[in-house]
């Protein structure tokens, strides 16, 4: 599809306009078959629903973005002397506002040239976009709307050496077998010669902490989770009442990883006629709506290797809760 352009931001648009309608419908078909029932997290994130994580971000409760920011501003320096990126790509971009830490960081080195964010939000991008272009005049921004789990959709190499940042630990939000394959056909996208990985994952710590990041006490994870459900009733014609659900926060130990839920108070049906689906909750049935693995360096460095990175450096705030980490292809 042909890129609109403003200035120095073009975006490009490499997915129908349809393209989530169609993987919503394909993504309940298949999880809301399944037992325990499940969605993907990717489907929170509505008008609403975004404005609802950027609150979440704020919370004292909730570290991961601070920690992330701390992290990344302490080393972005060492980053772009690392790289010498003269690309910066980022996978999920969204707001962008953490890249402007890298950005600031490479700029500075003098061998950024490019900054190219991927994200599904066309709107997202737009609005990142026409920002970091007035903030940064001679930067050249190429957006891309696609889907980073099906289309990875790379600046070519020639644009290189390239940085692919993928933050905010939404790793996690893919269980072993999908970080596999993601981590495979992100290796198979760079080249062995400049490109590198800046990848940030939230670590494993004490069960109680972390269940208060998921489970904070205004409330706002619970509305955002519950959103979901309204979500679905907007662009599936589904009739859940949000009232009839209570969110949940779930340490799984066995996985290492925090779940979010939404458990049925009442024995009661949900109808989705987008589906022909008619789905049956008892009460205290569970619908997990994310799982937000968190990582041990001596069990991703593993995961990276398969995949054919090799982990170069590994940094962490003072709490040890939060950690970025530069790979480069082995």
């Amino acid at each position: 599809m042909a890129p609109s352009t403003t200035g120095d931001f073009t975006v490009e648009r490499r997915i129908a306009a349809d393209h989530l309608a169609r993987a919503l419908r394909a993504d309940a078909q298949a999880g809301l078959a399944e037992n325990p029932k499940t969605l993907p997290p990717k489907w929170f994130y509505d008008a609403r629903g975004s404005m609802l994580f950027d609150r979440i971000t704020r919370l004292p409760e909730y570290y991961l973005t601070r920690a992330e920011r701390m992290v990344l501003r302490a080393n972005a320096v060492r980053v772009a002397d690392l790289t010498g990126a003269r690309t910066l790509v980022e996978l999920g971009s969204g707001s962008s506002e953490k890249t402007r830490i890298l950005l600031d960081a490479l700029a500075a080195v003098g061998t950024l040239r490019r900054y190219a964010p991927l994200d599904v939000s066309e709107s997202a991008l737009t609005a990142a976009g026409e920002a970091l272009a007035t903030a940064y005049p001679d930067l050249r921004i190429t957006a891309t709307v696609a889907d980073f789990e099906t289309d990875l959709a790379l600046p070519e190499p020639s644009s290189g050496p390239r940085l692919v940042a993928f933050l905010g630990s939404t790793l996690g939000n893919l269980d072993a077998e999908q970080r596999a394959a993601f981590l495979g056909r992100l290796r198979q996208a760079l080249d062995t010669e400049g490109d590198a990985l800046l990848l940030g994952v939230d670590l494993v710590k004490d069960p109680a902490r972390m269940l208060r990041a998921y489970d904070d006490g205004q409330g706002v994870t619970a509305e955002f989770n519950k959103n979901l459900l309204t979500i679905l009733n907007r662009e599936l014609d589904a009739d859940f009442d949000p009232g009839a659900f209570d969110h949940r926060a779930v340490w799984n130990e066995e996985e290492e990883r925090m779940e979010m839920r939404l458990r049925a108070r009442v024995t009661h049906s949900v109808k989705i006629p987008t589906l022909d689906l008619t789905l049956d909750f008892l009460r205290g049935e569970d619908l997990r709506t994310e799982i937000s693995a968190k990582f041990r360096r001596d069990g991703l460095e593993p995961e990276l290797a398969q995949a054919g990175f090799t982990l170069e450096h590994w940094w962490t705030d003072q709490q040890k809760r939060f950690a970025v980490l530069l790979a480069v292809p082995a």
